[in-house]
This record gives structure tokens, sequence and C-alpha cells, in this order.
């Protein structure tokens, strides 16, 4: 299967081009034996009208000169023979050659069928090609032309046995008329060839046309089906090509526009709601302000915090999730190294694996800020982080290692969700705004990649940020 072709033209082509070849090798079986039967009712009619004549011209020729007429009418595949006494005859049936020519020869020489008699004769095997030897056999010779066309093939010398027949004269002597096999016509010819050659070549043609009608609106949905599953911008795509065709792209468009719609509305939603949050906080930040008791007033505060840090995380989180920016061609390795290095300048304890550059296409600021939270959630949970960029074909990889305690199992979908948060504690430096990890699955699914975390063996948890490239 692997050598197939993949795309929708190529088979489109395959296909029409095995439909070809099976409708030319049937016409050619049909031509084939349509062509060997014209040519063997030639031949019979060709031997019945030698032999018919030199019935006609014996009958007038006087006996000694007879022996040098047979001589010079004999010629392979048809020979002439005198007999004096009655042929022996078989005692089967006639085959079907013997007898259109029992039949023709008698209607034609106007004799009766009982003198006219089947006799079988087979050649010599020796170099001396003018004597027959008379044998009876009981094998049944009706339905052998088909082998007899394979023996006929060996044109130098014959073999087997063929069916003869005897005609009797008016004085009493009886013509042996002996035959060989008509023969067989060439079943694959230049002509043929060249003919399935062109049909072929114009089958090939009018397939690659009709296959790239089709399959271009194809592609251009494929392409834009790509783009909106890395989050990019994507217009109406055009509805051209069949009538399938057109029903797909038409279906996908009504689609985009309802997704669209659906995710505008809900971050419209969650925005506004994030946003009128803003003010009665400030304004309960001002009334903790009066609060004479200083332990209160500063929980009240630290609430009030939280809450702010909260709403402006989930904005941010709104903002990543409603993003739809074109992306641009960036190096991923070189990306990442920056990003580790912008940590290590600040005195934390991150490095960056030496790694092979590979670019893709995507929005370099969310990516930016999805291997930020990653990293911080390392150095954090970890004490230290390692970060490399491993690829293949398909996808590149970003991946964050840390030395820290890891995660439990059931525990690992959980954290992707917003506001989760596994630190015990209500402190925002240790603890976060629980949406570090869920901003970062967001921009990578929106770039039409994922996040993966699992355990160490070792130690520690990797995090693993896979991006496709942009060929594949």
């Amino acid at each position: 299967m692997r050598f197939l072709p993949k795309s929708l033209s190529g088979q489109l082509i395959l296909i029409l081009l095995v439909a070809l070849v099976a409708a030319q090798m049937v016409s050619l079986v049909l031509f084939a034996g349509e062509r060997l039967d014209a040519i063997r009712d030639v031949y019979r009619q060709n031997l019945v009208a030698r032999t018919v004549e030199l019935v006609r011209l014996l009958e007038d020729t006087p006996e000694p000169l007879r022996g040098r007429v047979i001589e010079a009418a004999s010629a392979p595949p048809l020979i002439f023979e005198l007999l004096e006494t009655p042929p022996a005859q078989t005692a089967e049936r006639d085959g079907r050659r013997g007898r259109y020519m029992r039949r023709t020869l008698a209607a034609a020489l106007n004799l009766p069928e009982d003198r006219i008699v089947t006799v079988k004769r087979k050649w010599r095997d020796g170099p001396d090609r003018s004597h027959w030897d008379r044998f009876d056999d009981d094998d049944d010779d009706d339905d052998d032309d088909d082998d007899d066309d394979d023996h006929w093939r060996h044109k130098e010398r014959w073999h087997g046995k063929w069916v003869s027949l005897a005609i009797g004269l008016r004085d009493g002597t009886w013509l042996c008329v002996s035959s060989g096999p008509p023969p067989g016509a060439p079943r694959w010819g230049a002509w043929f060839l060249l003919s399935l050659a062109l049909s072929g070549a114009a089958v090939a043609l009018v397939a690659v046309l009709a296959g790239r009608r089709v399959s271009r609106p194809m592609q251009e949905l494929s392409e834009a089906a790509g783009r909106l599953g890395r989050g990019e911008p994507v217009g109406e795509v055009s509805e051209r090509g069949p009538r399938e065709v057109r029903e797909t792209i038409q279906a996908f468009n009504l689609m985009q526009a309802r997704v669209d719609r659906y995710v505008r509305d809900r971050t419209a939603l969650l925005a506004a709601i994030s946003h009128d949050l803003k003010t009665p906080i400030t304004s309960l930040r001002l009334r903790a302000e009066f609060i004479d008791d200083p332990e209160m007033r500063e929980k009240i505060l630290t609430t009030l915090d939280e809450m702010q840090a909260m709403t402006e995380s989930t904005l941010e989180f709104i903002r990543e999730d409603a993003a739809r920016d074109p992306g641009r061609p960036t190096d991923i390795a070189a990306l990442a190294e920056s990003v580790a290095a912008d940590f290590a300048d600040t005195g934390r304890p991150v490095e960056f694996v030496r790694s092979t550059g590979v670019t893709t296409t995507c929005r370099t600021g969310a990516i930016r800020r999805a291997l930020s939270n990653l990293i911080q959630n390392a150095v954090a949970y970890g004490e230290r982080a390692s970060v490399s960029v491993e690829t293949d074909e398909t996808t590149v990889r970003i991946v964050v290692e840390d030395d820290g305690p890891g995660i439990d199992a059931a525990e690992i979908e959980r954290v992707f969700e917003p506001f989760v948060r596994l630190e015990a504690s209500r402190n925002r430096e240790t603890g976060g705004a629980g949406l570090g990890l869920a901003i970062a699955r967001s921009v990578a699914r929106s770039h039409g990649g994922e996040i993966e975390l699992e355990n160490r063996v070792e130690g520690g948890l990797r995090a693993v940020l896979s991006l496709p490239l942009a060929d594949a």
C-alpha cells in the first residue's frame, strides 16, 4: 500500500489507467478470437477451392501425368496423395474442420457425402516430407483446433494427428487431402501496443486535468482547516468544484462562522465580567484603608490582591484564547534559548541544552508566554529547569524538565483546568493563580499543538510543548 499514490489526483489517474488496461485486455481477447476465426474461415475456403480445382483437373488429366500434377499441387500445409485403394476410415465422428470440408466439398463437386470419407494421417518426423503414414486411432480431435495452433508454430516439422479427407474419383482412385492447422494470428501487435499507449496517455491527461479540478478546492479547504486549527485568521473559502466539494466547503464556512461567533461571544462576556470586577475591587481597597484594625486591614487587602491577580490572569487567559493573529516563521530553538536566558539573567537556575534550529510558523509572543509559564512552574516547584528542543518529520517539541517531586498521575490532567492549584497555601508567590498551565495549553492548541506532562523515572516532571512544523 505504501507504493500507491496518496493524492486524490494520483489515485484517480491510477484507477482510470487500471480500468483502461482491463478494458483493453478484454477487447484484445475478443478481437484476437474474432481474428483467428476469420483467418481459419479464409484458410478453409482456400483449402476447399484448391481441392476442388485439383479434383476437376485430375478428372481430365491422363493417368501418367497425375503424379506430376499431384506433386505440383502439394505444398504444406496442404498435401495431396493419390491412392489406388480406399483408405482406412476413422471410427469416431468427424471433427469440426472435417465436417465443414466434407459438406463444402460435396456441394462444390456435386458428390454424395459417402464419397468423401475422413481418415487419420500424420507427418513423418524424418527429413523427407513427401511420405505419409496411415494409422487408425480412437482419440477424438473434435476440439483440437486450439492445440493445433500451438503445433502450427513449429513450421519446420509437423507433429500430432490431423483430420484428413479422401475423395473418391470416377475411375475408382482416391485423392487423399491432408491439411495442417491454419496459421495462428499474432495476439500482440505493434498497432495494438501503440493504441494502448495512446489511449493510456489520453486517459492520463484527462485524469490529471480532472484530478486537479477536484483536488485544488479540496487542497484549499485543507489549508484553511489547518490554519483554523492553528488559531490563524481564516477567510471564507471559495466554493467551487464538483457539487460534493462545494457542499463540503459550504459546510466548513458555516462551521467556521459559528465557531468564531461562539468564541467571540464567550470571550466578550468573560472579558466584560473580568473588567467590571476591577471597579468594585478598587472601591473595596479604598474602603479597607479606613479600617482601624491593622490585622483585619491586612487580611482584606491580601484577599483583594488575590482577586485582582485572578482578574488580570483571567483577562490574559481570555486574550490568549481569543487571539487570531497571523503567525510568522520563527526559529523555535532560538526562541527557547532566549526565554531560558531571560530567566538565567535574573539568577534563577535555568539552563538551555544546545539544540538544532528548526523553523515553524507561530505567534512568537504567545509561544514565549506559554514557555515562560512552563519554566516558571519548573523553577517554582522543581528547584531547577532544563530546556531543550526536539524535532522529527512533522513536529517540533520544546521540553522543560525539573528535579521536583512530580505530580500524581491522577492530577496530571486536572492541573490544566483554570484556577486549579495543587499548592495548598493561598500564597500567590508559591501557588500562583492557577492559570499558567491553562494559558500555556490554550496557546499550544491554538497553534494546532499540545502540552503534555509526565513524571520522569529519575525524578521530577517533564513538560512537552509540541507544535506542528509548517510543512507538515
